[in-house]
C-alpha cells in the first residue's frame, strides 16, 4: 500500500476509536486481509521500502512471500542495506529504482 493515509484509515469503517492503538489495530487487520490475499494470488512480488516511513511491516510481507515460496524483488536505496540484509538474502533480486524492477519483470515475462 503506497497511500499511507488510506492504510491508516482502512479500519475506520469498523467504528471510531478513542485510542490510536485500537485504530491502528483495526486498520492493520483490514490491511492484512488485503495484503495476504494479494500475496497469495501473485506470481512475483515487489517489496518496496520507502524513505519516509520505511514500511518495516513490508519486511513481514517479504517473509510471508518467502514462506509461501513466492519469488520477490526488493526495492530500496542502499542506505538501508544493512537492516534489510536477511530480507534481501531471500529475495530473487534487489533493485534500487522502479526502472530496474520493470526491466527484471520484462525479462522474466518475455525472454525465452
Amino acid at each position: 500500500m503506497t497511500d499511507h493515509a488510506a492504510s491508516d484509515t482502512a479500519g475506520d469503517v469498523l467504528g471510531k476509536e478513542v485510542e490510536d492503538f485500537w485504530r491502528d489495530h483495526k486498520s492493520s487487520k483490514v490491511n492484512g486481509i488485503r495484503t495476504k490475499t494479494l500475496i497469495e494470488r501473485c506470481d512475483i512480488a515487489v517489496v518496496r521500502f520507502g524513505d519516509k516511513y520505511k514500511q518495516w511491516n513490508v519486511a513481514f510481507d517479504a517473509g510471508y512471500c518467502a514462506a509461501l515460496g513466492k519469488p520477490y524483488v526488493t526495492l530500496h536505496n542502499d542506505d538501508i542495506i544493512h537492516p534489510l540484509k536477511e530480507v534481501d538474502a531471500a529475495a530473487m533480486a534487489w533493485a534500487q529504482t522502479p526502472e530496474q524492477v520493470v526491466e527484471i519483470l520484462k525479462y522474466v515475462i518475455s525472454k525465452q
